[in-house]
C-alpha cells in the first residue's frame, strides 16, 4: 500500500479543521464547497468514502511516520 505524504496530509488536515471552524463560525457557500473539496480529497488520501474515518488514518499516519524515522529526518512533530 502507499503511504501519503506526511506534509501534504498535514495540510489537508489543517485545512480540513480551519474550514470546519470557519464554517461553524458562519456559514458560507464558498467555504462549504471548500470544505467539500478538501474533504474529498482527504479521503481519497486516505484511502476511504467517510471524511471521520480518513481524519482518523490521517491522524494515525502522522505520529507512525515520525517514529518509522529513527534519523528523524521525515518527522514532523504534531503541535506546531
Amino acid at each position: 500500500m502507499l503511504v501519503p505524504d506526511p506534509k501534504a496530509v498535514r495540510t489537508l488536515l489543517t485545512r480540513y479543521a480551519s474550514l470546519r471552524i470557519a464554517q461553524a463560525e458562519r456559514e458560507r457557500p464558498a467555504t462549504a464547497r471548500e470544505l467539500e473539496d478538501v474533504s474529498y480529497t482527504l479521503c481519497v488520501m486516505m484511502g476511504t468514502t467517510d471524511v471521520r474515518e480518513a481524519v482518523a488514518r490521517a491522524d494515525a499516519l502522522l505520529p507512525a511516520v515520525g517514529r518509522a524515522d529513527p534519523d528523524g529526518e521525515n518527522s514532523l512533530p504534531l503541535a506546531g
